[in-house]
């Protein structure tokens, strides 16, 4: 058994970190060219200001008077520049939003998860390919460009990361150090030589990460008027700084200006996912090489936009967010960043036909360079009899097109030439995508032959060592063939052999080797699968294929609950019915009327908007008046009852229902001094950390009575829960508990009325009773619904009150009682703790049915292990017919759009 869990472990593991090494790999390839335009470029020098988490539409939008809230921008649009929608990409964060704006391509998850501020991969970057960048702003964004710069000719000028607070008094002083650094680097340069001659060289860059607005949309939310007079500030600092360039560079005309913004925000103050709030930001450019204002008559577009914002009249061009990085560097005439996936949006350009159509084609190769570095690299590390290129961008085609394109430049057929260029970039996209996901089918395959044998062999072994399914029908025991291992051995030297001419990195070796083994274990059960096929022939068939229509509809219920939350709702009012399907509604009336009004009641949560949309403390002090009133119910009733509940017992349950009081206080303090802009106080501060310490200690002072341990685990841990709560998801873990209660009950009379043990009292189980290994019983088919009821708990315990696969769905205001200076993992983590709390719950409670029914928690264990990989087999069997969007990010969240 120890070498089963062993084995186990591994595949998983295997399994698990394949998903990262076929689905979310680096995209990016090295060994290109670098490509720039020929020709003289019009400006001189760039400023961009990326305004972080600043929403398109906010920006854009008339206030309640009529009036825009960014006067400066607005008349650049009116009057000196272009503008449109840039449309960013899942996920929307600020690292992947500024790699997309800079460097031109669109960062892989992995790369995200790997490191904030540090390069996890190395890429070329507009900075990079510039003579000078400066650039000022926030300590998470401005290293990672200037670490992997080549040279030193990229400055960062940081504030202290304390500055990132969103409990502050005033976050738009993150904006103003920004602007006033910038206007004392420039007046310190009028007296440095060395600076003053190199801020006048061609080719530079200067960058103003503008943060104020991300942090004051978080903490007070996008519809708050910290973050509109926020925007205002910003307005009317840019302006100034415009002003100034102008001023310090004689009006020479040299200048371009880029504003924009990484990402947009959610109206309840989150980003990460695919809402349009969140992927819709302002593109605002003016200055040298930009077209002028132009006014049209109208305008084709899907949403409603322009009547809203007033500016119909004016022309509006969309960009993809990597669109920026070839426009910025076009406009001052670096090379093309070489990981660049971006089009060069021509239409914003105010130079020369033929300026445009150089541009447009060197935009071209400088793609086409990657495809060509993507397609040797595959077709060397593949037999050339089994090398499928990419059909539609061979090499003739490709050579026709340059050819073609270069042809009409000469010719001066300057639209046919940039029409040419943008369907071979088409073509050349398209192709690194092909290439990027060339081995996903074959390796997805692997993965899924090798899960699926495991979860083979698992059901096997149940079957074999924890059931009397198959005893009953044979006891021969056959001497195993000595055919079947040497089939084995040459199966693997032969993979071995493939993947060793192909020269395929080491993984490839465990995904297509581990396989082998697990069918190798599989086929040594014959026996029992013969024994298996034999017992259920015995079976009536109808009910048969009953049992087997019920478990493949709970497992599509299962997966479809991970798009779609209200499937949760679903499941949670058909165990409502249960009981009135079974004898237990006769046999305890009460337990089921229970058991049906919490699944109700709890069937309600999957149906609510996800948590933080709606913050109201009200909600979290009830949910913590709630818990009090149980406590002194459960108190009381313990102490009438005469059972095991002394004073040692009783000073613990006190201690815990102190801690709620003081957890709802701080929750109430908090609020109040974050809504009066005074921050966190100190002392709120170390209470909730000692709160979340004494939580995972206090419950193992209680009695190891099952009762009152599982009661002292849900007081302690909603003490905490009440302290990372915002609104009604206070309610969840109290409503589950309740459920989770019921369930223990359930159980047991589900045990009594089939006769395999008698009912128990909760009050006389103790945690810490080590069952003899003799009394554990054989599985029953009803073993197989509790194993599907812990599951079902456990991914209603995730997904009831948000959704954990969208990022957009953490509240960064469910942790401000513990931290509010920005602190990406710890934030993370204390989210994680609470989505884990629930499931801790669960599982607490599934101890107490495996322990009330005397079950071996292997046999459990199993079976739940079984059924979470059936659902884990419905990813790679989708995704090896679905080839991602280049780079890789596509996956990144399948129910974004389901909240």
């Amino acid at each position: 058994m120890l070498l089963f869990f062993t084995l186990g472990l591994i595949v998983h593991f295997v399994f698990f970190a394949s998903i990262f090494d076929i689905y979310f790999t680096s995209p990016l390839v090295h060994g290109m060219t670098p490509q720039f335009t020929p020709l003289p470029p019009p400006a001189r020098r760039l400023v961009l200001f990326v305004a972080d988490g600043l929403r398109a539409d906010t920006l854009y939008e008339l206030d309640e008077n009529g009036n825009s809230r960014a006067p400066f921008i607005r008349n650049i649009i009116m009057h000196e520049g272009s503008w449109g929608i840039s449309h960013t990409h899942v996920p929307t964060e600020s690292r992947p939003g500024h790699v997309a704006l800079i460097a031109g391509f669109y960062e892989d998850v992995s790369a995200v998860a790997k490191g904030w501020k540090e390069n996890p991969v190395e890429f070329d970057s507009l900075f990079n390919e510039s003579k000078y960048t400066w650039s000022w702003g926030s300590p998470d964004i401005l290293p990672m460009f200037a670490k992997g710069a080549s040279g030193d000719h990229v400055y960062t000028q940081s504030y202290d990361a304390q500055r990132e607070d969103f409990g502050a008094h005033d976050a738009t002083k993150l904006d103003t150090w920004v602007f006033d650094n910038v206007k004392e680097f420039f007046h310190a340069a009028r007296n440095n030589q060395s600076l003053f001659a190199k801020i006048n060289e061609e080719k530079i860059v200067f960058f103003l990460h503008l943060l104020g607005i991300d942090t004051n949309g978080h903490a007070h939310r996008p519809s708050s008027r910290d973050y509109k007079d926020n925007i205002k500030i910003v307005d009317n600092r840019v302006k100034e700084i415009v002003s100034m360039f102008k001023h310090f560079y004689g009006n020479d005309e040299k200048t371009t200006f880029i504003f924009t913004s990484d990402h947009g925000m959610t109206d309840w103050g989150s980003h990460g996912a695919g809402h349009p709030s969140e992927t819709l930001t302002p593109l605002v450019t003016w200055g040298a090489g930009i077209k002028y204002p132009q006014k049209v008559s109208a305008q084709q577009f899907a949403d409603e936009f322009l009547k809203e914002w007033g500016l119909e009249k004016w022309k509006r061009r969309d960009v993809n967010q990597a669109d920026i990085a070839p426009l910025m560097a076009s406009l001052i005439g670096v090379p093309f960043p070489l990981n660049s996936v971006g089009t060069l949006p021509v239409d914003y350009l105010n130079n020369t036909d033929l300026f445009k159509a150089e541009s447009m084609f060197t935009n071209a190769v400088q793609i086409l360079e990657q495809f060509k570095v993507k397609m040797i690299q595959k077709k060397e590390t593949t037999f050339p009899f089994l090398f499928t290129p990419f059909k539609l961008l061979s090499d003739s085609k490709q050579m026709n097109i340059l050819r073609k394109a270069r042809s009409y430049i000469k010719q001066g057929e300057f639209d046919e030439a940039i029409s040419l260029c943008k369907e071979l970039i088409h073509l050349a996209l398209k192709g690194l995508s092909y290439y990027h996901t060339y081995d996903r089918l074959f390796l997805g395959t692997s993965v899924v032959i090798g899960f699926v044998g495991w979860t083979t062999y698992a059901s096997l072994l149940i079957i074999k060592s924890h059931s009397n399914l198959t005893r009953r029908v044979s006891k021969e025991v056959k001497k195993p063939s000595r055919l079947l291992p040497c089939i084995f051995v040459a199966t693997s030297i032969l993979v071995v052999f493939f993947l060793l001419i192909q020269a395929c990195p080491w993984t490839y070796y465990v995904y297509c080797l581990l396989p082998v083994p697990i069918w190798y274990a599989v086929l040594r059960e014959f026996q029992v699968i013969q024994d298996l096929v034999a017992s259920l022939l015995t079976f009536p068939l109808s009910c048969f294929i009953c049992y087997l229509l019920v478990f493949i509809l709970g497992i599509e219920v299962l997966v479809l609950s991970f798009f779609y939350r209200c499937m949760l709702t679903a499941g949670l009012t058909a165990f409502a019915i249960w009981p009135f399907l079974t004898q237990l509604w006769i046999q305890a009336k009460i337990t089921s009327l229970s058991w049906t009004f919490f699944c109700l009641l709890l069937a309600v949560f999957p149906l609510m908007p996800v948590v933080g949309r709606v913050p109201d403390i009200s909600l979290v002090m009830g949910a913590g008046l709630l818990v009090l009133l149980l406590s002194l119910f459960v108190m009381t009733s313990l102490m009438k009852r005469k059972t095991s509940f002394g004073k040692e017992e009783l000073l613990v349950h006190l201690l815990q229902m102190m801690n709620t009081v003081l957890s709802m206080y701080i929750v109430y303090s908090t609020h109040s001094s974050l809504l009066k802009k005074q921050g966190l106080p100190l002392t709120n501060q170390i209470l909730s950390w000692a709160t979340l310490a004494s939580s995972l200690v206090v419950p193992l002072l209680s009695s190891p009575v099952l009762f009152q341990r599982l009661f002292s685990i849900l007081l302690s841990l909603m003490s905490t829960y009440l302290l990372l709560s915002t609104g009604y998801e206070a309610f969840f873990p109290l409503v589950l508990s309740c459920l989770m209660f019921i369930w223990i009950y359930m159980e047991q009379e589900t045990l009594q009325q089939s006769g395999v043990s008698s009912k128990q009292k909760l009050t006389s189980i103790h945690f810490s009773y080590n069952t003899d290994i003799t009394q554990f019983r054989q599985l029953y088919l009803d073993d197989i619904r509790r194993a599907f009821f812990l599951v079902f708990f456990l991914v209603t315990a995730f997904f009831g009150t948000g959704n954990i696969a969208s990022i957009n769905s953490f509240d960064l205001a469910s942790v401000y009682c513990f931290l509010t200076v920005f602190s990406p993992f710890m934030m993370g983590a204390l989210m994680m703790w609470k989505i884990l709390i629930p499931f801790v719950l669960v599982m607490c409670a599934f101890e107490a049915v495996q322990l009330t029914s005397k079950l071996s928690s292997k046999s459990l264990f199993l079976i739940v292990l079984i059924i979470s990989d059936i659902m884990a087999l419905h990813q790679p069997l989708c995704d090896c017919n679905v080839h991602g969007h280049l780079p890789g990010v596509s996956q990144w969240s399948g129910t974004a759009a389901h909240n």
